[in-house]
């Protein structure tokens, strides 16, 4: 299966589309802060990023979905900053110290087209959201040297749907976190508004352009959504709402990482509620409920 940069776009075609993400650029709508910073003219966003693209790595990546990593790794670029401030981050160094290096759109394609000849099985963009027009245009540069590997846009969920449109035909798999179902959590732990609205609207329309994950007889991911969810302690994500949300308005053949590996890591242990690890049962809790709306993708090692 091609990727569908090269199965339905034309280069002209990918072109009109990186333009457009620059136009909400220019006064910066990229995301649903809708900062209107003017980053390429050196002003920093709600993301805490000019229009400089910073990266903090670049290799594969052994510890995503197994339909990713397959056998020879996940090639993963992790961008710098976030348009989400997480205060439970585990990568803050990166998503809110800032850690990495500018890069030119030449270098970011140079990465591409390395990761292929490692034998990645994908393009992995880590936390790409606030550097898409960017991406784009590395994209261009990339396919013109023989990029042909699937596109992942791996992000925090909170997604403008303007944008999304005009990533269609570009990213073969979404992979949002579905963060929480309650908005009074979301602002007070990751600082942005109305995150339920937004991430259920960017997730529908994910689905519409992919659908749910379709993977290879060799096991590995092709297209598709994969959604991510963390729970956390004292339902402080609102896990079963998310559930019902996935199980009732996506799919129930979404293919879903229920994941259990949260600790308190950076600001985590200022809230009360966030200061501790989750508990057996509070894990089993969602997995078994999920398994109930007849959701089975995704978690399966956990049932």
């Amino acid at each position: 299966m091609l990727p569908l940069y090269l199965e339905k776009l034309t280069p002209t075609e990918l072109k009109e589309k990186t333009e457009a993400l620059y136009e909400l650029f220019v006064k910066c709508r990229i995301c649903p802060n809708e900062c209107m910073a003017r980053r390429s003219e050196g002003e920093t966003g709600e993301c805490h990023s000019t229009d400089e693209v910073i990266i903090s790595s670049v290799g594969p990546h052994f510890g995503e979905e197994l339909p990713l990593v397959g056998t020879q790794g996940s090639g993963t670029i992790f961008f710098t900053n976030c348009n989400l401030s997480c205060e439970f981050c585990q990568n803050y160094d990166i998503s809110h110290l800032g850690i990495g290096e500018r890069v030119t759109t030449e270098d970011l394609a140079r990465s591409m087209l390395k990761l292929q000849q490692r034998g990645c099985h994908n393009i992995n963009f880590v936390t790409p959201t606030h550097f898409t027009p960017q991406i784009v245009d590395a994209l261009i540069l990339a396919v013109e040297k023989g990029l042909e590997l699937p596109i992942v846009y791996n992000c925090g969920g909170y997604e403008s749907v303007e944008t999304l449109i005009l990533l269609e035909d570009i990213i073969d798999i979404y992979m949002p976190d579905i963060k929480y179902s309650i908005d009074e959590n979301a602002l007070k732990y990751s600082g942005v508004q109305n995150y339920w609205g937004v991430v259920t609207d960017a997730v529908k329309e994910m689905h519409r352009q992919v659908g749910d994950l379709k993977i290879s007889k060799r096991g590995i991911a092709q297209r598709g959504l994969l959604i991510r969810h963390l729970v956390l302690p004292n339902d402080a994500a609102g896990s079963r709402k998310v559930i019902d949300f996935v199980a009732d308005e996506i799919s129930t053949d979404s293919y879903i990482n229920i994941m259990d590996q949260y600790r308190p890591a950076y600001n985590a242990s200022k809230y009360e509620k966030l200061n501790r690890r989750i508990t057996p049962s509070e894990y089993k809790g969602v997995v078994d409920y999920a398994l109930s709306k007849g959701l089975r993708r995704g978690f399966e090692e956990c049932q």
